[in-house]
């Protein structure tokens, strides 16, 4: 089967599921034990999750110690809207000490807020320490027998990562002999001379390869390390956020593809191609690999590497020098964030579900005008370095009624598996953490994807569009008051727009659908304005002109959202978002 056709059963067979699950869940007590679980999310059959922990801030990756403690590393500033962390520590120890499958320790430590820290999203255990991220650094704590948190002073094994541009986490993983492989994700999103504009031509050599977009390798044996780019490892990953390592000892990680293809190249790519393409990825990483960013991406439905239009690419029929990087060793639909991997190699779950990666999609907002999708936690079977059959999706139902980057409810972000062989999830919105088992008959196991949530269920069901797409459809705009000059038709346009609904507006994927807000775009809401004095025409030149350098965000927006909007479209736009900036002046 192609990865086109692999691509589709991700975001579709949630609906196949339900249809099988019926007759593939557990019976029994196992059963009511699963359906009596309220956890907010659907599984595969025979799996039962517990709300392990809930309300920890923005959690990360996670790690489990041999004697189930669970780890986590939390994040904050301006990729959370800068928003006020929990108190305490960044870096959580949490245990269940009654075999109820939830903690009932729970213990913050590491340096807080007051202290200058942000937190950070790698953490792993090595050698009976436990290491994290934190702010440029990645730090060690031992860990004395029978302690939860660990009472010792950080050592700092590495420090001096960057912080700057579009992705600054610095996820790792650790192998059996102490080398510690750490992420540098890119600083821009096509290494272009202007950083998601359009037609900005990419800088050739893309100098920023040399620090950034790239694994480094380092020696968790060893203190006081500096970052260089002489440590480099493999390149050309745009933003590898999930690791996994197989019995095997082949070493996985993730790989986010570029955004807005469409947006900054309309002449070369449809709409549609922009929201599919290019492949989210999962690569085997070898020594001095070379996977392809900024100029190469990865198009699974003609499973190749092709050119960039930044480098000289048609629209993905120029190959060039392509054709001598890495390809990946599974792909999956675009600007669904794969922000963690984990290599199952435990034997608590059933045999289908040994040896492949599960990976957390934390979901999309780059898919406007369309749906966003993601959101999920999928499974992907591997053997040899590749893929070894079609994905399934595990785990649905995470963001709830609204899957939107503004205003889904869980975003799964993290992965682990305890020494009994538990799955734990973590999620970056509120920072509740699952723990997943099976209790199904592991003698019939099969790999069967995740019932259909039921807030899915009813919004997709027989509606026609707008309705049966867009959860907001049929917003009433009547109440929102009208500035000067214009009218309330060209509001109602305005929203119309603004959700995708008409002239592929691409507004909701930065700003959400509830114009709040989110990591990638700034709430329009607040009646606070970034850029001029919230007036009517100073909205409409912000949407006109688009916003190159943004301030506090990651998202560049280009003129006019990147959409092929007319003077009456933009006009519409500025006057639906000066309607809801002044909706409570």
């Amino acid at each position: 089967m192609s990865s086109n056709e692999r691509a589709k059963i991700i975001l579709h067979s949630a609906v196949l599921g339900l249809v099988i699950a019926a007759a593939a869940a557990p019976h029994g007590a196992t059963a009511a034990e699963c359906q009596n679980q309220d956890t907010g999310i659907t599984l595969s059959p025979g799996f039962c999750a517990t709300v392990f922990a809930d309300n920890l801030g923005h959690v990360r990756h996670l790690a489990v110690s041999g004697d189930n403690v669970v780890y986590a590393n939390s994040w904050s500033g301006r990729y959370y809207h800068n928003d006020t962390p929990p108190p305490g520590g960044f870096l959580l120890a949490l245990k269940d000490t009654t075999g109820s499958g939830k903690a009932d320790v729970i213990q913050r430590f590491g340096p807080d807020k007051s202290a200058g820290a942000a937190g950070g999203t790698g953490i792993a255990l090595f050698n009976g320490a436990l290491y994290a991220e934190l702010n440029d650094k990645i730090v060690r704590y031992a860990r004395a027998p029978g302690e939860i948190a660990p009472a010792s002073k950080a050592e700092t094994v590495l420090s001096g990562m960057p912080l700057t541009g579009d992705h600054p986490m610095h996820p790792f993983i650790i192998d059996a002999k102490g080398s510690l492989f750490v992420d540098l994700g890119s600083a821009t999103n096509a290494c272009q001379k202007e950083n998601r504009y359009p037609l900005s031509p990419g800088l050739n050599p893309c100098s920023e390869l040399e620090t950034r977009a790239g694994i480094w390798r380092y020696d968790a044996n060893k203190t006081d390390q500096v970052f260089s780019a002489s440590e480099r490892y493999a390149t050309g990953i745009r933003n590898g956020e999930g690791f996994g390592f197989d019995k095997a000892g082949h070493l996985y990680v993730t790989q986010h593809g570029r955004d807005q293809l469409s947006q900054n190249w309309s002449k070369l790519y449809t709409v549609e191609q922009g929201v599919e393409l290019p492949a989210e990825e999962v690569v085997e990483l070898k020594q001095g690999g070379d996977y392809g960013w900024p100029e190469c991406y990865y198009d699974q439905n003609q499973e190749k590497l092709v050119l960039a239009p930044e480098y000289g690419g048609d629209g993905g029929k120029i190959v060039g020098v392509c054709a001598s990087k890495q390809a990946p060793a599974a792909a999956f639909p675009g600007h669904l964030a794969p922000n963690d991997l984990l290599i199952y190699t435990g034997t608590q779950f059933p045999e289908p579900y040994r040896d492949g990666a599960f990976i957390a999609f934390h979901g999309s907002w780059n898919r406007a005008p369309r749906e966003q999708a993601g959101y999920n936690v999928v499974f992907q079977p591997l053997a040899d370095g590749k893929a070894a059959g079609d994905s399934v999706v595990f785990a649905d139902g995470f963001a709830g009624a609204h899957k939107d980057p503004g205003r889904a409810a869980f975003r799964p972000s993290g992965l682990a598996m305890g020494p009994d062989g538990a799955l734990y999830v973590g999620d970056d919105v509120h920072g509740r953490i699952w723990r997943v088992t099976y209790r199904g008959d592991a003698a019939t196991a099969r790999l069967v994807a995740a019932p259909a949530p039921a807030v899915a269920a009813i919004s997709g069901g027989s509606a026609v569009p707008p309705e049966g797409t867009h959860p907001d459809a049929g917003r009433a705009t009547a109440d929102l008051p009208l500035p000067p000059g214009a009218t309330k038709d060209q509001v109602a346009l305005g929203d119309r727009i603004f959700h995708g609904e008409v002239s592929d507006g691409t507004c909701s994927g930065c700003h959400g659908t509830d114009a709040k807000g989110t990591s990638v775009g700034p709430d329009l809401t607040s009646g606070i304005w970034i850029f001029g004095d919230g007036s009517l025409a100073a909205i409409t030149k912000t949407v006109t002109d688009g916003v190159p350098r943004p301030r506090n965000y990651s998202g560049a927006m280009p003129p006019k959202g990147g959409a092929q909007l007319s003077d009456s479209d933009t006009a519409a736009v500025a006057a639906y978002v000066w309607a809801v900036g002044h909706a409570h002046d």
